[in-house]
């Protein structure tokens, strides 16, 4: 025993050895990988979806497998979801269609994922469509067959659903005689006049055969099962890919209402008018779908919040304090900044911060979609680490945040986030004894570039400058991959390739510790 305790303390020995010589920055880019890494597709079915001889366990419900299991599928991350489901249905599984985005097969063979493809035999039946992430033919006539093979299932059916994002432009199933032309116009519209992202749901959801509940209908008596890689804040199932297995009461009245706010009724289409003028609701319940939901069970596998769990876990185990602050993020990323720069100098202060200090990130907070309460604890925790002189913090944080188009260069929010934080935090100590700041996008691809996001610090600005580099101009024209590409050689950009997965962005901000003054 002895003997054995004296091995693992020489090897933990080695471990924080290594640790203590990783950068901050291979540690922000290796806590990003594991992030990633937690949510693959393949990894979420294979925590959530157990199979136990002729059952299989799910959300802590188990389902006879009695070769009665049907698939169907539709978003950027399904095909791993439905490679992994069916090495684990094995020959239960008896057929299945997925509709994904235009190209992906192809995509993930280039990038070596093939882990994320269906095998040759495969009983899943793969189509393409959505190009460019809009609806289109080939992604309604992929709806069509989900529709098909979920209507004719029986009460002695298991029909699992598998959801990510994105999934909501591959599944376009508009009411006839509504065109689809005629659905994407309308919801443009109502776009451009300014409609609430609720009020384009509840329009949505009425022109629609599939969303708001519409795929659990025409799919009973059958159990519905709905396995959710989730890409939106909080995690709602009627918002995700508009919510096919979330049932919604839509009434036309109320979504008359809408478009006449907007001034828009008058110049719908005689098909729109048609379907929203029939009675309500959209379809007819039999008694004992309309008893309750008990034949649907939804369940999230994957999200920003498991993302940021494993990340703070790795974090850990690289010698970082893991803090979450949230992870549903949002907002102005001119704020969004502002705040992590906010709490950059806070955690960094070696003497007690100012008090306006915390009250501007008090008043930042809610615009950028951190509560109140979640910033008191994160700076509550910070300070303690501050003035208890605790090991490197690792601040995690996720969401969404928004920029403000203004010129046509290359970029994406998590590039602009990282590029205007890196200037937030001039004039602050530079690495290893200042913060290093990270912003990555978990699907790999920031924008129209082949970078996820970028690593900063302090120093940004004193080398653009020695670069002769125009950072106003770059911002103004929306151009932060074509100046993080000349900075450091490229070597601040995230570029982890396609990963497969999106469950939006990951933040992260490494603060190193504070040496005690000992008086």
């Amino acid at each position: 025993m002895a003997r054995l305790l004296s091995l693992l303390r020489s090897q933990t020995s080695v471990t924080l050895q290594g640790v203590r010589r990783m950068s901050l920055e291979m540690r922000a880019r290796e806590v990003f990988a594991t992030a990633v890494e937690a949510v693959q597709p393949d990894a979420v079915v294979r925590r959530s979806v157990e199979r136990r001889d002729d059952s299989l366990l799910i959300d802590g419900h188990a389902f006879a497998l009695r070769n009665n299991l049907h698939l169907v599928g539709f978003g950027k991350a399904v095909l791993g979801m439905a490679a992994e489901t069916e090495r684990i249905a094995g020959d239960h599984l008896v057929k299945g269609v997925i509709s994904v985005p235009h190209g992906i097969q192809e995509t993930l063979r280039c990038h070596g994922k093939h882990q994320m493809l269906l095998k040759d035999n495969s009983l899943i039946k793969v189509m393409e469509g959505a190009k460019h992430n809009l609806p289109d033919a080939e992604a309604q006539n992929s709806a069509e067959c989900i529709k098909q093979l979920a209507s004719g299932l029986t009460e002695k059916d298991l029909l699992l659903v598998l959801i990510s994002g994105g999934g909501s432009a591959l599944l376009p199933a508009p009411i006839p005689p509504i065109s689809l032309q005629e659905k994407q116009d309308v919801t443009r519209r109502l776009a451009g006049a300014g409609a609430t992202i609720q009020e384009l749901n509840t329009v949505r959801r009425a022109l629609s055969l599939l969303k708001g509940g519409g795929l659990a209908h025409v799919a009973h008596p059958a159990q519905v099962v709905a396995l959710i890689l989730s890409d939106v804040i909080g995690d709602p199932l009627d918002l995700i890919a508009s919510g096919p297995t979330v049932r919604t009461d839509v009434w036309p009245e109320e979504v008359i209402s809408v478009l006449q706010s907007y001034k828009l009724w008058d110049s719908l289409p005689a098909s729109v008018k048609e379907v929203l003028g029939r009675a309500s609701p959209r379809w007819e319940s039999s008694k004992d779908e309309s008893a309750g939901t008990g034949h649907v069970l939804n369940t999230v596998i994957g999200s920003n919040s498991i993302a940021l769990k494993c990340a703070g876990r790795r974090a850990r185990e690289l010698g970082l304090r893991p803090v979450v602050l949230s992870p549903g993020v949002c907002g102005n990323v001119k704020l969004v900044s502002r705040l992590y720069g906010l709490l950059a100098r806070f955690a960094s202060s070696r003497n007690e911060p100012p008090p306006e200090l915390a009250a501007e990130m008090l008043r930042l907070g809610p615009e950028v979609g951190v509560e109140t309460w979640d910033l008191c604890r994160t700076m509550q925790v910070l300070d303690e680490g501050r003035t208890e002189g605790w090991g490197a913090t690792c601040l995690l944080a996720g969401g969404e945040p928004t920029v403000e188009l203004t010129g046509k260069g290359r970029g994406g929010r998590n590039q602009e986030l990282a590029l205007r934080v890196g200037l937030e935090l001039r004039g602050m100590e530079l690495p290893p004894n200042g913060p290093v700041f990270l912003s990555g996008g978990t699907d790999g691809q920031d924008g129209p570039t082949e970078a996820a996001g970028a690593v900063t610090d302090g120093g940004l600005w004193e080398e653009a400058r020695a670069q002769g580099l125009d950072i106003d101009g770059t911002l103004s024209n929306n151009d932060s991959f074509t100046f993080l590409s000349k900075v450091s050689g490229g070597q601040r950009l995230l570029s982890p390739g396609l990963t497969g997965t999106n469950v939006m962005d990951v933040h992260m901000l490494l603060i190193p510790s504070i040496p005690i003054r000992i008086h």
